[in-house]
């Protein structure tokens, strides 16, 4: 076993390095205390997460928008329960796909799907809006010469950009609740 010291001998580069990082760390440690944590509690008093469980996710259409809907069921009860809903989150979805890396005699051998998906954040009691946005996603997949596989390979993209959306909208719809409810 040899025995090596830390930092290593010759090693100003490495401890240049190491003070940068701990004088970065120093510096940034008031302001990242400053700021609200994403899963604490509300103004209000309230764990987010028992706000975020009282967000009722409308249907949105279509097999991608379904997935969403689910990743974004999942997100904010963690498989429990919802809670009574003061909050109602509509969705609306649009899909396209695009060719990429064509060659030269024109055939596509990859493809781009793309998801947009804007959002409002309803208050139920006066069905006022009080937080709208977007989300946006692409996910890049390769084209076969099996159908079989050009379909698989597409709605494994559908369903990567679909995640992407949802952890999107939940964490933006989260950093909301966390600073008004």
């Amino acid at each position: 076993m040899s025995s090596r010291s830390f930092p290593p001998e010759g090693g100003t580069t490495s401890r240049r390095r190491l003070l940068v990082m701990l004088a970065s760390a120093l510096l940034a440690g008031p302001a990242l205390t400053a700021c609200q944590p994403l899963y604490g509690t509300t103004p209000g008093g309230q764990a987010l997460k028992d706000v975020m469980a009282g967000v009722e996710i409308a249907t949105i259409p279509g097999r991608v928008g379904q997935r969403i809907r689910n990743e974004l069921i999942f997100g904010t009860t963690r498989g429990g329960y919802a809670a009574d809903s003061k909050f109602e989150l509509a969705i609306i979805v649009r899909e396209s796909v695009s060719d990429i890396l064509v060659t030269q005699q024109g055939d596509s051998r990859g493809q781009m799907f793309y998801l947009t998906a804007e959002f409002a954040l309803i208050r139920k009691s006066d069905k006022e809006v009080v937080f709208k946005g977007k989300s946006v996603a692409r996910a890049a997949f390769d084209r076969f010469d099996p159908i079989f596989a050009n379909i698989r390979a597409r709605i494994d993209a559908e369903n990567r950009a679909a995640s992407t959306v949802a952890e999107g909208i939940r964490t933006r719809v989260a950093a909301y609740l966390s600073s008004t409810a």
